[in-house]
């Protein structure tokens, strides 16, 4: 069982993302399309700000550990809104209601096991490759135009004072901002336990669905599907350090992350070099490899609902 420790040190480095110096196990990865990842930094800012935050996720983790361990997990079915704020400066950002809808679709593909690709799992991961059960509907979209050429990752695009756009109901509607990030960065997502104010998710206007000005090799909506997971409490897969944990059992043991699409039977240098989930959701692989989610990640996500959990509101 992978273990957490209660401590803010190991939060950050749970949450260091490690793209520009770890070595790289793909087949065909490209040197000019990684996913780029801001939880660190937005984290590291998070926790000067609030020093009480690494408490609250701490008991949220306590809690996850618990209703896993009980076998206590919320029935029922788990729909949630979706509000999506769209800041642009040219046509292109201001994406089409028919991109938005996909990235929707997507969601609800991804985490009901409705993905055509999910055949694909390899059968060393078949007997936990999971339908998660969460659904996602659209509930409105805001539009702003904006002069700024980016936005970077300091939550401006949540905040009207810096010409963003403040959450809707952020504790009973998922909010995604998409707008042009910079720096790299594909998306970006909040925790649970954070500000309500800037709860949510953050995606780039080139990465949102499959369709309109979605850019390959993530033109298939899966940076949603990545930073929703964030949302809904899991981490990366190599939990953020070589050969970390994820706090999930059932995800085997990565040395880094990995990008491209890694050949058939890649397998970990770390202690035991078990067969990595590369095609996991929470790794950085390119959106046509990436297509499942584990039963322990599922368990994660769905105590959150619990009574007592961090995002109860939406279940209600």
């Amino acid at each position: 069982m992978k273990k957490f420790l209660l401590s803010a040190a190991a939060l950050l480095m749970l949450f260091s993302c490690q793209n520009d110096t770890t070595e790289t196990n793909t087949l065909e990865a490209s040197a000019t399309a990684r996913r780029g990842c801001a939880s660190d930094e937005v984290l590291k800012k998070q926790l000067a700000a609030d020093p009480t935050l690494a408490l609250r996720m701490n008991k949220i983790e306590e809690m996850t550990n618990e209703a896993i361990a009980s076998g206590r997990l919320v029935n029922g079915k788990v729909v949630i809104p979706v509000v999506v704020n769209v800041l642009y400066r040219t046509t292109a950002e201001n994406i089409s209601l028919a991109q938005i809808q996909s990235q929707i679709d997507i969601l609800n593909r991804d985490f009901n096991a409705l993905n055509s690709d999910f055949n694909q799992v390899p059968t060393a991961f078949s007997s936990v490759k999971a339908n998660v059960g969460i659904s996602f509907e659209l509930d409105a979209v805001y539009r702003k135009a904006t002069t700024k050429t980016s936005w970077g990752t300091n939550n401006a695009m949540k905040s009207t004072t810096q010409g963003g756009i403040a959450a809707t109901s952020p504790t009973t509607k998922m909010n995604l901002w998409v707008c042009t990030i910079g720096g790299g960065t594909l998306g970006y997502a909040q925790f649970p336990g954070g500000a309500s104010s800037t709860d949510g998710v953050v995606i780039d206007s080139k990465y949102v669905g499959n369709t309109g000005t979605a850019t390959a090799p993530f033109n298939l909506g899966r940076t949603g599907t990545h930073e929703v997971g964030h949302w809904l409490n899991l981490r990366h897969i190599w939990g953020d350090a070589t050969c970390g944990s994820d706090l999930v059992s059932d995800t085997p043991t990565h040395d880094s992350p990995n990008y491209g699409v890694p050949a058939s039977g890649h397998r970990s240098t770390c202690s035991g070099t078990p067969l990595e989930m590369y095609m996991n959701y929470m790794d950085y692989t390119d959106d046509r490899g990436m297509f499942m989610f584990s039963n322990g990640q599922k368990s994660r996500m769905n105590a959150l609902f619990l009574s007592g959990g961090a995002r109860r509101s939406f279940a209600l």
